[in-house]
């Protein structure tokens, strides 16, 4: 056996992502020693690689219950479900986002820095936007490489583990590979934390493309794998992940992010179709069914929305999460204000973080293995997100660092194994590349596994998976990149035979569209309302458990949880296995670089420099480097960093200064409040570029250092995003009067604020001035009005104001005039003919509006009606009005 490099920890992380960096900042918080493998590159890894835009479950007090959270996704994964497991994220995911805040990590908010969390779908307003989201990884990192978490955490990158080490059936550690030099690495460790995501390359796209998938296409199953051959049970693995997307577009169609700035998903006809009211399975066969149906395809509807709320949108979508989505639409010659945007549905894929296939874990993310963990979308904790995968890092880092052990030598004939299966392609370099063999592989997957599912078909994937095992093994490899993806193919294949057997046994139909069995159709809770589960066995074959449902903690009147003993229901055969070659190493070639005042710069990022330190290239003559400095600079957050980066608004170079306005924003929630800070921003409001005075008054706004003064004056400056922000101000200070003084301002989008703004702040006295906006020559803004005056009451004119607005040709007047009219004391007959109206968002709000008087006869009849109206939206709200 080659020569190896050996470390000892006291945690060992799998995985820099989500949750590997929250395991292994906790862990050492600790006070536990923590050893982070990553095969890439922490700073720039797993799902929040590229950023990410919001946040799917923020359940914030006073906007939601942890309880209401729990219920909704008890109803959403069918009742199965150990809500226990789901209830430490409701819990704990308020404290989570505020952690998340001290690092540096921004959040939407209002006006009064109470967070903007919306509603999404039509049940729980859980969706709290990130305006700063691409910049979340890197003040993750930022935080890793602080000194006294240096002093904690040792970073190994480019090193890929391939398999957890077990003795005496608890985990001792793991042994893989460096992907760069191939160079085969052991560790020893009491504890071991699995963080490595979904398997998101276990189906195939319809492009083909075997990076071209909804997930991060370096995520292939390698924890599902490790796990498995660990012994860990994993639950739910036939609840497939299944996403709406961009159609030929690898990326997700974002309604969480459209939906509330008013887009909305319709059919060919122009109808919204989904009757579901939350994120589940169910809603992706009604989106399967729509799409296949005679009114697909189906659409992202955005170009209604005027052209403000389009830049906003694609402000968000262009930069966030792929940022080569507006390149995409461009080549097609598309836009949001000619074109809705086609939808279609993704490959298959497991994921517990976004369905509910993966690791069994407890409350603390413990496995069914002592000393292993699993976090982040590995776990099994159905519908979990970025925060649950944020928390249960947390959870199993705290855990894991509580429960530590002396080290043991590790199994020499397990190492073997793990080498034999990472070096073996180096034998035969001449064999089928991987890519040839993965894609033949994952083409089976989307041919017999994906739903939907049958007997026959399943039982074709498992004899083609067992045919080709021989050609996984004789996959050739030259260099320690190819291994890796070699050894990748293996994590993948034992993942779709997971899948496969899974689904197979499992004979119900659960899910709706991520389990369809159409030789089992229909859900049968009596058999069924149940946990599956599959472990790998002493003698190395797959035994599956049927596990009861754990009494619930939140009742949910919709399921009957039976109660009855675990039961072993067989086992199935396992993986081939695999032979040890002759090991061999090959070294990654050095990259050139050609600048190196910024090569300097950036490589002090890694060791968390001074402001002194990053004095002399702030003041570089090279604007180039200036910049590198202030990404520096934002990235590190050393002591006095607010005032250099007010500092850096003042430069010559365009570039200089809009990165240090987005240090600014990125950095605003752990900015300090100094008068020096207040004198510097003060001053930016004078420089000719509008972009800065946007952000010294955003930033005033969000330290409070603004006066009514200073934001009434900048209303007037002519850059209409300058003045957009001086709206918020005012707002924040319930600056009413002020504020009514910007009504008559040139631009549309200013007047909007204003009527929004004044509607939040809810002063009567700005009836007037609501109502004279109400009257604007624009319809936007007329609505905006309409819409602040069921917060204002509607005194004065605006009752008659909104009973003539029902007939005005703008829907979007009809909608607002719809809304206020809800404000009044009884139900009006012009609001119950609303219900006619040709539509449908001006129906809904009428629904909406008469909701609260439902109970009366007249209503509830005319509201009846809407039962069978032709959009889903409508017939939603309709029956949650009368049946809610």
């Amino acid at each position: 056996m080659a020569t190896r490099t050996h470390f000892e920890t006291d945690v060992l992380v799998i995985g820099g992502g989500t949750a590997g960096t929250m395991a292994a900042l906790t862990a050492a918080e600790h006070g536990a020693n923590v050893l982070l493998l990553e095969k890439a590159h922490v700073r720039h890894s797993g799902a929040l690689a590229m950023g990410m835009d919001g946040v799917n479950n923020a359940v914030i007090p006073g906007k939601a219950t942890p309880e209401d959270y729990v219920a909704e996704i008890t109803r959403a994964n069918d009742g199965v479900v150990d809500q226990s497991t789901v209830y430490q994220t409701a819990r704990r995911g308020f404290a989570m986002v505020r952690r998340l805040e001290k690092y540096g990590v921004k959040f939407e908010k209002d006006e009064y820095g109470e967070y903007a969390v919306r509603r999404v779908h039509r049940s729980g307003s859980y969706v709290l936007p990130m305006p700063e989201g691409k910049d979340i990884k890197k003040v993750l990192y930022r935080v890793l490489r602080q000194k006294h978490m240096r002093e904690r955490i040792t970073i190994e990158n480019r090193v890929m583990p391939v398999r957890v080490l077990t003795a005496g059936g608890r985990a001792v550690g793991a042994a893989g590979f460096n992907t760069r030099t191939g160079e085969f690495v052991t560790v020893s460790a009491s504890a071991v934390i699995l963080a490595t995501g979904p398997c998101g390359r276990l189906g195939l796209p319809a492009s083909g493309y075997l990076y071209g998938t909804y997930e991060n296409p370096t995520n292939a199953g390698d924890g599902y794998a490790m796990a498995y051959h660990a012994g860990a049970e994993l639950s739910g693995i036939e609840c497939f992940q299944i996403n709406p997307l961009i159609k030929d577009y690898n990326g997700p169609a974002c309604a969480y992010v459209a939906n509330p700035f008013g887009g909305y998903q319709v059919n060919a006809a122009g109808d919204r179709f989904v009757d579901c009211d939350y994120w589940s399975g169910q809603m992706m066969a009604e989106v399967s069914r729509e799409i296949s149906s005679a009114r697909g395809p189906i659409y992202l509807k955005l170009t209604h929305l005027p052209e403000e709320t389009l830049g906003a949108l694609e402000n968000i979508l262009h930069t966030t999460e792929r940022p080569t989505r507006g390149t995409f639409h461009a080549t097609r010659g598309h836009d949001y204000r000619t074109h809705d945007v086609e939808m279609h549905i993704s490959e298959i894929g497991l994921c517990g973080g976004h369905s509910a296939s993966g690791v069994r874990v407890d409350e603390n993310g413990a496995t069914t293995v002592p000393g292993l963990y699993a976090a982040g979308d590995l776990a099994c904790v159905p519908h979990n997100y970025m925060i649950g995968a944020f928390v249960y890092g947390d959870l199993a880092g705290a855990h894991a660092s509580a429960s530590l052990r002396p080290l043991v030598p590790l199994p020499e004939d397990q190492i073997a194994a793990a080498h034999s299966l990472i070096y073996r392609p180096l034998s035969n370099p001449d064999g089928p590349p991987q890519q040839q063999v993965e894609y033949k592989l994952r083409r089976f997957v989307n041919d017999y596994v994906a739903p939907p599912k049958t007997t026959a078909k399943l039982e074709i994937a498992l004899e083609t998976f067992a045919r080709m095992s021989g050609e996984i093994a004789g996959m050739g490899a030259r260099t320690p990149h190819e291994l890796m993806r070699c050894a990748e193919v293996t994590f993948i294949r034992d993942c779709a035979e997971m899948a496969a057997r899974a689904s197979l046994v499992r004979t119900e139909s659960r899910w709706g569209l991520y389990h369809d069995r159409t030789d089992h159709p229909g859900r049968d809770d009596v058999a069924w309302l149940a946990h599956l589960d599959l472990r790998k066995t002493p003698d190395g074959e797959m035994e599956f458990v049927k596990r009861p449902v754990a009494p619930y903690v939140v009742p949910v009147p919709e399921f009957s949880v039976p109660e009855f003993a675990a039961e072993v229901l067989g086992t199935h055969t396992a993986f081939s296995g695999h032979t040890p070659p002759d090991a061999v190493t090959s070294a990654a070639p050095a990259r050139t670089h050609s600048s190196p005042r910024v090569l300097e710069v950036v490589a002090m990022a890694e060791e968390q420099p001074s402001l002194a330190a990053l004095s002399p290239y702030l003041t570089d003559p090279d604007a180039e480097v200036r910049t590198t400095a202030i990404a520096v600079l934002t990235e590190s957050a050393p002591d006095d960093f607010g005032p250099a980066l007010v500092k850096a608004l003042h430069d010559i170079d365009a570039r200089v200064r809009a990165a240090a306005a987005a240090g600014l924003r990125e950095l605003v929630e752990v900015l300090p409040p100094s008068s020096t800070l207040d004198t510097g921003l003060r001053s930016a409001l004078s420089v000719s570029d509008a972009d800065v005075r946007s952000v010294a008054l955003d930033v005033l706004r969000a330290l409070r250092l603004g006066d009514p003064e200073l934001f009434a004056t900048s209303a007037a400056d002519p850059a209409v995003a300058v003045r957009l922000e001086a709206i918020r101000g005012l707002v924040s200070l319930d600056a009413a009067s002020a504020l009514a003084t910007a009504a008559a301002d040139a631009s549309r989008e200013v007047r909007v604020a204003v009527a929004a703004g004044l509607g939040t702040i809810g002063d009567p006295r700005s009836t007037g001035t609501v109502a004279a906006l109400a009257a604007d020559p624009d319809p936007l803004v007329r609505a905006a009005a309409l819409t602040a005056a069921a917060d204002l009451g509607t005194g004065g004119d605006l009752p008659q104001l909104a009973f003539a607005a029902l007939t005005d040709p703008a829907w979007q007047v009809r909608r607002g005039a719809a809304t206020a009219l809800g404000a009044l004391a009884e139900p009006s007959e012009p609001l119950l003919g609303a219900l006619e109206d040709e539509h449908p968002n001006v129906r809904r709000a009428a629904v909406q509006a008469l909701g609260k008087w439902a109970r009366s006869p007249e209503v509830a009849a005319r509201l009846g009606a809407r039962r069978t109206d032709s959009d889903a939206d409508v017939r939603a709200y309709t029956r949650m009005a009368l049946d809610g």
